[in-house]
Order: C-alpha cells, then sequence, then structure tokens
C-alpha cells in the first residue's frame, strides 16, 4: 500500500509539475500522455489489493483465535453449572423451611416444659429458703429456751450470711421476710443481753451519774467481773454478725468495729443499750424542768461531758481490757463518747432549728457547741475523723445564720469601740515594752474581735465554710478601714493631733498583724483551698499572674487590702510631713533671710555659736521630732523622721544656700548649724544622720574650702565640662568627699563664694 501511494503521490506531482510548467507544452507533451496511462494502470492495481484485503479481514472474524474461542467455551460451562447451582439452592431452601416449620411448634413445646421445669425448680429453692429461715428460727428459739445465747448467735450469724447471698436477688418478699426475721430475733437476743447488762452494771455501780457519786467495791466483784466479760463479748459478737441490722431498721446496734464505716449511726453497746430506758432519760433529767432545755443547751451539754469525765476509769479498767483480750482494735472511752455525742445530735439539730430566728440564742448556742467540741477533742482525745457536733452548724440554713450573726454581732461591736471614750488611747501606754506598735484600744479590739472568730471556724471540717468566714473577716476589715478613714478626714486639720497620730497607729497596727497572719499556716492552708475550690468571692477577680503569685506563696489572700491599707498609711504619713514642713518653714525664714556675706571669719569670732534666726525653726524640729517619738509607733516614727530629714535637706538646700551667698564666715556658720545643731537632732535615732543630709553636708563641704583649692576645683570643672568628661570632673569631688552633688551643682556653689575671684 506504501508502494502504490508513493507511486501515486509520484504520478500526480509528475502531472501537477507537468501542469504548472506553462512554458514548455510542447516538449513534454509525450510525456503526459505515458503519465496518464501509468495512472489507470496503477488504480486497478489499487482495486485489486483493497478486494483482496477485504476478503482477509472478512474471513477472519468468522474463524477467530483458538484461545478466544476456548475462553468462551469455557464461559458457557460455567454459566450452565451456576444456573444449576441455582437451582439446587432454591430447592435445599424450600426443604429448609418446610422442616424449620414443622420444628417451630416443637420449639414451642419444648420452651414451655422448660420454663415449668425452670418455675419449679425456683419455687423448690424459695420454699428450701423459707424452710431454711423457719428451721433456723426455731433452732433460735430453741437456744433460747434453753439459755444458749451463743447458739442464738450463731442462728442470726446464719440468717445472715444468707441475707448477704440473697441481697442481689429480686425476691423482695422473701428479703424482706428475712430481715423481719433478722430483726425480731436480734431485738430479742438484744434485750435479754442488754437486761442482764444492766443488772450488772447497776451491781458495778454504773453508770456514774453525778462525779460525787459514792462508789463501794461489790462483795462479789470477781464474778461480776466475769459475767460482765461474757455479755460484752455476746454484745460484740451479736453486733459484728449482722452490720445490716442497723441500716435497714430502727434499732440501734452496740458497738462499732473498726472496720465499718464512719456514717453509720452505731452507738457504744451501754448507751444504745439503755437509749430508751437509760439514755435520753439521764439527758432529760439533766435539763430544768420548766420546758426551758432548749434554750439553754449548757445544760446537757456539760453533763454529757461530766459524764464522759466520771465514766473513764470504769471503761478503762473494765471494758478496754475485755475488748483488748478479744483481739478488737476498739476504744471502749472512744465509744463512750461517740455513744454520748450520738445521744446530743438530734437534740443539738432540733434546738438549732428553734432558735434559728432568735440571734441572741442561736449565737449561744454556737458558743455552746463550740465549746463543746474544743473540749471534746481536747480533754478526751476524741478523733477528729468522727463527726462531734460542729458539723450540724455546717448545714446551709445554720451557716448562713451563723455568718449572719457574726456579721451583725461584729458590725455592732465596731460601733461601741470606735465610740468608747478610750478608743484612741493605748492600753499599754504606761509599758514601754508592751507599747512599740502604740496601737489604739479600738484597733487592738478589733484585731482581737477577727481572732476570736477565726478561732471559732478554725475546728470547722469544710474548707468551702472556712472560706466564707474569710470573706466576712474580710469584708469586717475593710468596713473598718473606710471608718478610720472617716475619722481620719475629720481630724486632717491637726495632723500632729493625738486621735490623727492613733488612727496612723491602728492602720499600721493591722497591716503589721495582717502580714502576719499571711504567713501562718492556718490561712496558707485556706489560700492552697481558695485557689483549688476557685472561690471567686475570697480571690476576686485576680489576673492568672496574682494567681500564680497565690499558688506559689509568694503573695497571701490579704495583698488587697493590705494594698489599701499602705495607701492609706502612706497618704496621712503625707499629709503629716506636709503639715510639719510647712510649720518649719514659717520658722526658718529668719534663718533663710541671714546675711550671710557680712558674718566675720571664724577667727575674727571667739566662739561660735547657733544662729539666732535658726533658733526657731530648730526648736520646731526638735519639739515634733520628741512629740511623734512618744505618739507614733516605732516603724511609722522612722518613716516620719527620715521623711522629714529628707524634706529639710531639700528646703535648706534649697531656700538658704542657693537663695545666698557666703562669705567665709558665712560659710563656716552655716557648717557649724547644720553639723553641730541639726544633724545632732537626729542623732538621737541614728548612727549617722548626716547621711539624710547628703544635699546640705556636701554643700557645706564645698562653701567651706578654702580659696585655693576653690579655684583649682572651679577651673577643673569648667575645663571638664568644656571637654565634656565627666569621668574627669567627679574624680575630685570624691576627693572632697561629695557623692550626691552633680558637678554643675558643685559649680553652681563656687560661684556663691564671695571669696573666689570674678565675684
Amino acid at each position: 500500500m506504501a508502494s502504490v501511494s508513493r507511486k501515486q503521490s509520484e504520478a500526480v506531482m509528475a502531472a501537477d509539475g507537468g501542469a504548472d510548467d506553462g512554458g514548455q507544452e510542447q516538449d513534454f507533451l509525450e510525456e503526459d500522455l505515458k503519465s496518464w496511462r501509468n495512472v489507470c494502470r496503477l488504480l486497478e492495481e489499487v482495486r485489486q489489493e483493497s478486494r483482496a484485503l477485504e476478503e482477509q479481514v472478512l474471513s477472519g472474524s468468522s474463524s477467530g483465535p483458538p484461545k478466544v474461542s476456548a475462553a468462551l467455551s469455557a464461559a458457557e460451562e460455567v454459566r450452565s453449572s451456576l444456573e444449576e447451582l441455582l437451582q439446587r439452592e432454591q430447592r435445599v431452601s424450600e426443604q429448609l423451611q418446610q422442616h424449620l416449620q414443622g420444628s417451630d411448634r416443637w420449639m414451642d413445646d419444648f420452651g414451655q416444659t422448660c420454663d415449668h421445669v425452670d418455675f419449679i425448680e425456683r419455687s423448690m429453692k424459695y420454699l428450701k429458703c423459707l424452710q431454711h429461715i423457719e428451721e433456723v428460727s426455731a433452732a433460735v428459739q430453741q437456744s433460747l429456751m434453753i439459755n444458749s445465747v451463743w447458739d442464738a448467735i450463731k442462728g442470726v450469724e446464719s440468717m445472715a450470711a444468707l441475707d448477704c447471698r440473697l441481697n442481689s436477688s429480686q425476691c423482695s418478699h422473701l428479703r424482706h421476710f428475712l430481715r423481719k426475721t433478722l430483726c425480731f430475733w436480734h431485738n430479742i437476743i438484744k434485750d435479754r443481753l442488754s437486761s442482764d447488762f444492766e443488772k450488772v452494771l447497776t451491781q458495778l455501780q454504773w453508770p456514774i451519774i453525778t462525779p460525787s457519786q459514792p462508789v463501794t467495791p461489790p462483795a462479789n466483784s470477781l464474778d461480776l467481773g466475769g459475767q460482765l466479760e461474757g455479755l460484752l463479748l455476746q454484745l460484740l459478737a451479736l453486733q459484728t454478725s449482722y452490720p445490716f441490722v442497723l441500716c435497714r431498721s430502727r434499732n440501734i446496734s452496740y458497738l462499732l468495729p473498726s472496720e465499718r464505716s464512719r456514717d453509720e449511726r452505731n452507738v457504744c453497746f451501754f448507751i444504745a443499750g439503755g437509749e430508751k430506758g437509760r439514755g435520753e432519760p439521764l439527758i432529760c433529767s439533766s435539763v430544768p424542768k420548766d420546758g426551758l432545755s432548749c434554750l439553754q443547751p449548757e445544760w446537757y451539754l456539760t453533763q454529757v461531758l461530766k459524764w464522759m469525765e466520771s465514766s473513764s476509769a470504769f471503761m478503762e479498767e473494765k471494758i478496754q481490757p475485755v475488748f483488748d483480750r478479744a483481739g478488737k482494735t476498739i476504744s471502749a472511752k472512744v465509744e463512750l463518747c461517740r455513744g454520748l455525742v450520738h445521744l446530743v445530735q438530734e437534740k443539738v439539730a432540733s434546738d438549732a432549728a428553734r432558735m434559728l430566728y432568735d440571734d441572741g440564742l442561736f449565737c449561744h448556742l454556737v458558743e455552746e457547741v463550740l465549746q463543746f467540741e474544743k473540749d471534746l477533742r481536747g480533754r478526751h482525745s476524741y478523733p477528729a475523723p468522727l463527726p462531734g457536733l460542729l458539723h450540724i452548724l455546717l448545714e446551709d440554713a445554720f451557716l448562713q445564720k451563723w455568718l449572719a450573726v457574726e456579721r451583725k454581732m461584729a458590725v455592732e461591736k465596731m460601733d461601741a469601740m470606735l465610740s468608747a471614750e478610750g478608743a484612741w488611747t493605748s492600753q499599754y501606754k504606761d509599758i514601754s515594752d508592751m507599747d512599740e506598735l502604740k496601737a489604739p484600744e479600738c484597733a487592738e479590739t478589733f484585731m482581737t474581735l477577727l481572732q476570736v472568730i477565726t478561732e471559732r471556724y478554725r475546728a470547722l471540717s469544710s474548707p468551702s465554710a472556712q472560706l466564707r468566714f474569710f470573706g466576712l473577716q474580710k469584708e469586717l476589715v475593710d468596713d473598718f478601714r473606710i471608718r478610720l478613714t472617716q475619722v481620719m478626714k475629720e481630724e486632717s486639720r491637726c495632723p500632729l493631733g493625738l486621735r490623727y497620730c492613733a488612727i496612723l497607729n491602728a492602720v499600721n497596727y493591722i497591716s503589721t498583724i495582717l502580714r502576719d497572719w499571711g504567713d501562718n499556716v492556718f490561712f496558707l492552708q485556706l489560700q492552697q483551698a481558695a485557689i483549688s475550690l476557685g472561690e471567686q468571692e475570697v480571690l476576686g477577680s485576680l489576673e492568672m499572674t496574682e494567681v500564680g503569685r497565690l499558688t506559689s506563696l509568694e503573695g497571701s489572700l490579704f495583698d488587697g487590702l493590705l494594698s489599701l491599707l499602705d495607701r492609706l498609711k502612706g497618704d496621712m504619713l503625707g499629709r503629716l510631713l506636709h503639715f510639719l514642713m510647712r510649720e518649719t518653714s514659717e520658722k526658718a525664714q529668719p534663718y533663710c533671710q541671714e546675711r550671710w556675706l557680712s558674718i566675720p571669719a571664724p577667727q575674727d569670732q571667739s566662739t561660735m555659736s547657733l544662729s539666732s534666726s535658726a533658733c526657731p525653726m530648730m526648736l520646731c524640729v526638735r519639739d515634733r521630732l520628741l512629740n511623734l517619738h512618744q505618739v507614733l509607733s516605732l516603724s511609722l516614727f522612722q518613716l516620719a523622721w527620715q521623711g522629714l530629714a529628707e524634706k529639710l535637706d531639700a528646703f535648706i538646700y534649697q531656700e538658704v544656700i542657693l537663695a545666698n551667698h557666703f562669705s567665709d564666715g558665712g560659710a563656716a556658720q552655716l557648717q557649724f548649724d547644720m553639723t553641730r545643731n541639726l544633724f545632732p537632732l537626729f542623732g538621737h535615732y541614728c548612727r549617722r544622720p548626716e547621711n539624710f543630709f547628703k544635699h546640705v553636708k556636701e554643700a557645706c563641704i564645698i562653701l567651706c574650702l578654702r580659696v585655693g583649692p576653690a579655684i583649682l576645683l572651679k577651673e577643673h570643672l569648667k575645663q571638664a565640662g568644656q571637654e565634656e568628661n565627666a569621668g574627669s570632673a567627679e574624680s575630685p569631688l570624691r576627693e572632697f568627699g561629695v557623692f550626691c552633688l552633680s558637678p554643675s551643682d558643685v559649680s553652681i556653689l563656687l560661684n556663691l563664694k564671695a571669696s573666689l575671684p570674678g565675684m
């Protein structure tokens, strides 16, 4: 095909070439005729080849390759076998469905039979369980009839074990019947043992109702001791055999095993055994008969403490050895206290509810409960994990009332302490060793009030409740600060008055005590509790950095209050110093106008003395320092005299030294007035008072230089100023002892010397 096409193209090109060559028509005419004949012949050959190719394609498509044919045949066979399998599957499925329909009827019949058998089996077990309960109950009855208490207790243990196994059972009626039977025999045995136990206790002359009750040992004390031990062991075995009785019945068990949870209402056996006939009547007998027992909780609380005290020896001598021999880790004394505390818990809760609307009675109840709790934990070593009476006051209604009463009482006491006659005088003013802070009586009374509140809520077991009381304390401190600010504004006309200084001492005293409290372990624990609980009322709107400081114990919960108190203290000190300087500057006006140029040289004077114009200023400073030293606390006085020295230094430097020119005599007189008169006034309160008058001291050094050194220093400073070399200018100043004044200040002072040339 390629050759044919090539020939065709050559022929066409030849024909085209002939057609384009119009200039040689005559020469190529014969060649053109030959080319047309070639085209016809080539066209015929192409047609023959095309027919041959078509026949080959037709014959190939009809026959096909051998592999393709084989694959088609295999696919056809697979399709046929698949159709046969589908037909077989359909036949088997139909047969299976027919079989299942027939077997469903058999399964229904078989399931009913199994359910019937299961019901019969469960009924048999139910009946056997009932029979076992009746047999054990009969055995217990028989044991009690023949006075075999130990066998009866074992029967109760058997029923208790059965109850534990039936705990997850859904047979509620059976469990109820079993528990009623248990409670019945439990109470029967308990009543019998309690009766015998009380008889033995009566013969042993216990309980001791009054401390003065005479106790004489009975003649058969050994036999009674053996009976007491036997009954005690039986009571202990009866209680520990079945703890469920305690939770499900209104009856009360006898003893708290060490492994039992603390929140169960267990009481000591000799208290519970007589709760119906001994415990409550004893409490009722200890209160007046006029119906005021609920108004006087100290009657029964004091009586309970007396019982604990009077019965302590009996518990340690008679009861504790029995526990020890039985291998029980039980403290008889603690169980006595626990039983007695249980007797008064409901009484206190009832009284608190009745006193909720009487502030005075409720406050009295809180005081009595706190005192009872203190004696219980301290004198009787009652374990901290065991509940006393304080948890009753942590109920929301009682806690809110307690906080309200604390707030009300505190506000009333603040009003009274601030209006008292001696509110602004120190009660230790005549005792110098105890009057370092010079705190007025109102401030000491207020901090004592806060300390008493702290001692009251310190014993609470709930950190959140403690933080609520702490929040109340912060409110009271801020309220007291506002009251002090109001009184201060009234006294600000005379900052040197006794009341103004007393207020300043009060602010300083309160901030000092709060800083000490911030390092106290109790308040540090409260701080961590506030952070962990996220108490916003205590923390306030603190930033993350401030909370981080509290977490790392770099700050305290009192920081906000301390900043307010320090601000008030700084403001009051500023007013005080401003008043002092105004008075001192008035007294110093003659000294400022002294004729320093006309004062003769020291060698022309017989003796040097204080300038007469400086006497009013010196006397004012001396008197005010003595007065402040008497009325201000030591720390405040240090701040006051140091602030006064700083202001005096600036005043004398500006108004006396820089405002005048000095002769050699004037400079010497100024130095004498300062170093021999003013500085010693402050020398009573520090070793080197001149260090607080650096400007005046160094100015006197410069003014008292002799002419030669002064000229050299002036030229040196001038040259250093032109060269702009500050280091070379400061070096000679240090040699003269000038460290505070700058070279420019020294140049100004040198120009004030009248003895220098060019003056």
